[in-house]
């Protein structure tokens, strides 16, 4: 190393410790738009849940069968489950060593306890394949794929066709025949499908692709709840249906005095 070389270089420049220097990678910056976005599912879950109460305490009549309710289902599970793909395409090409140990851990655990909730509040129609149990799934699922959104989203494209042209991907008794053969309720509270939602999961990642993330979020105090919202999904997921179900009944207890 020449003299002129070695002058430019800081006095504690050592070769041996800047080889051994690992890389650091920029923690992610969260999108405001997908918080908002994820919010926005959020809020209509809330909605819905909460008009199911209604109806369950007599308040109104409401079926979940109704073409207008089952459409708003959808709506939510379309914006929950694009989220997964999209979020997953971002944090694998934003990030030189992902890490979703953490985020499958708590899903995990919170389907765990969504369940284990379910069966001793509600033994004949406890949870065991719920939204969070398929979310769990399909971030396992997309993953060794996410990074080529063209290819994932012509899958979920093509998934989603088949299910609404033909009969191929329709199993409405898939639980019902492992039901015979490992105890669980012919009935349930909240049961999520693979198809088609898998294909919705898999048109995600081109979201990101088109870098949707990094559309303007206005600045108004109904985006800041929603982007509240939406980054704190999960924990908002296991406590609504509580305080929701509690105030309702409370009502409901009230009025019967």
């Amino acid at each position: 190393m020449s003299i002129g070389m070695m002058a430019e270089l800081p006095l504690h420049y050592s070769p041996w410790t800047s080889m051994q220097t690992p890389f650091v990678s920029k923690p992610i910056k969260r999108s405001a738009f997908l918080d908002v976005y994820r919010g926005s599912a959020v809020l209509l879950m809330i909605i819905f849940h909460f008009f199911w109460d209604l109806q369950n305490f007599g308040f109104i009549e409401f079926s979940v069968y109704d073409p207008f309710w089952v459409h708003f289902r959808s709506l939510i599970l379309t914006l929950f489950l694009t989220a997964i793909g999209w979020s997953t395409y971002i944090t694998l090409t934003n990030t030189k060593r992902p890490s979703f140990w953490k985020r499958d851990l708590k899903l995990f655990i919170s389907a765990g306890a969504i369940s284990l909730a379910t069966y001793f509040a509600m033994p004949n129609q406890w949870i065991y394949f719920g939204i969070l149990h398929f979310i769990f799934v399909a971030s396992l699922l997309i993953r060794p794929i996410a990074k080529w959104p063209l290819g994932c989203a012509l899958l979920g494209a093509a998934i989603t066709f088949i299910y609404q042209s033909t009969d191929w991907l329709f199993f409405p008794n898939a639980f019902s025949t492992i039901t015979d053969y490992i105890v669980l309720p012919k009935r349930t509270l909240d049961i999520v499908f693979p198809f088609p939602w898998i294909g919705v999961v898999l048109i995600g990642p081109l979201l990101g692709y088109l870098n949707w993330h990094k559309c303007p979020t206005p600045e108004h105090a109904i985006t800041h709840v929603l982007a509240f919202m939406g980054r704190y999904a999960l924990p908002i997921y296991l406590i609504h249906q509580v305080f929701l179900f509690s105030l309702v009944a409370s009502v409901k207890m009230v009025l019967t005095l």
